[in-house]
C-alpha cells in the first residue's frame, strides 16, 4: 500500500514460507491486533496486521480525519489487512478487513470460506459475500461455477462444507450456481459486483 511507502515485509533468502509475506523489514514493527478490541495477539490469531516505520506516511493530505482513522497517536498504521503470524514470525494476510462479513457480531472470512469450498470435488471456483439480513446483519452467500461434467446441489455443499465450520459461518444465505466468477485482470474476486446484483435484485 502507498501509505506504507515501499515495503514493510520481505521473505527471507533462506526459510521463506509459501503463502508468507516474510518479516518485517529493517526498522519496521508489525503487529497483529483484534479488529474489536485493538488488543495485541499472538502467534496464529487472526486479525488487522499494524506496521510502525520510518517509511510510513506523515498523514494524508488536508484530510485529518482519515489520517487519525489510519494512524494511531503513537505511530501504528492500520493496513486494512486481515493477517496472522507463525511461530517464526512470518507473516500471512488472509483477507481485507472491508471484506468481512458479520454474523451476529461474529466475523466471517470470505477468502476462508471459499478456500473451503474449492476442496469440493465438484467445485471450479467460488465467491462467498454476506448478504444483508435484518437478524443476523449479515449472512453469507455462495456464488459457485461448477467443473464440467460435475453435479452439485445447493443442500451437499451445505452437507459438505457445515460441519468443517461453526454455526455462524453457515451458508444460510444461500447458494447461487454461476457460470463463472467475476474476476479482475490480475484475478482478484469482484465481491462488490456479486453485492451490487444481488441487492439489485432485492
Amino acid at each position: 500500500m502507498t501509505e506504507t511507502g515501499p515495503c514493510t515485509h520481505l521473505g527471507p533468502l533462506q526459510g521463506a514460507k509459501i503463502g508468507s509475506i516474510g518479516h518485517p523489514i529493517s526498522r519496521t514493527q508489525a503487529k497483529i491486533v483484534d479488529v474489536e478490541t485493538g488488543e495485541a495477539l499472538g502467534p496464529n490469531q487472526t486479525g488487522e496486521l499494524c506496521v510502525k516505520g520510518p517509511q510510513m506516511m506523515k498523514g494524508y493530505l488536508k484530510n485529518d480525519k482519515a489520517t487519525e482513522d489510519t494512524i494511531e497517536p503513537s505511530g501504528w498504521l492500520h493496513t486494512g489487512d486481515i493477517a496472522y503470524y507463525d511461530e517464526d514470525r512470518q507473516f500471512y494476510i488472509v483477507d481485507r478487513l472491508k471484506e468481512l462479513i458479520k454474523v451476529k457480531g461474529f466475523q466471517v472470512s470470505p477468502s476462508e470460506m471459499e478456500d473451503l469450498i474449492r476442496r469440493h470435488p465438484a467445485v471450479a471456483d467460488v465467491a462467498v459475500i454476506g448478504i444483508p439480513d435484518d437478524y443476523a446483519g449479515e449472512l453469507p452467500r455462495a456464488y459457485v461455477a461448477i467443473k464440467s461434467g460435475a453435479s452439485l446441489t445447493e443442500q451437499s455443499l451445505k452437507d459438505f462444507i457445515h460441519p468443517q465450520v461453526s454455526p455462524h459461518k453457515y451458508l444460510k444465505g444461500g447458494v447461487e450456481f454461476v457460470g463463472s466468477v467475476p474476476k479482475s485482470a490480475t484475478g482478484k474476486i469482484l465481491r462488490r459486483e456479486l453485492k451490487a446484483a444481488f441487492l439489485s435484485r432485492s
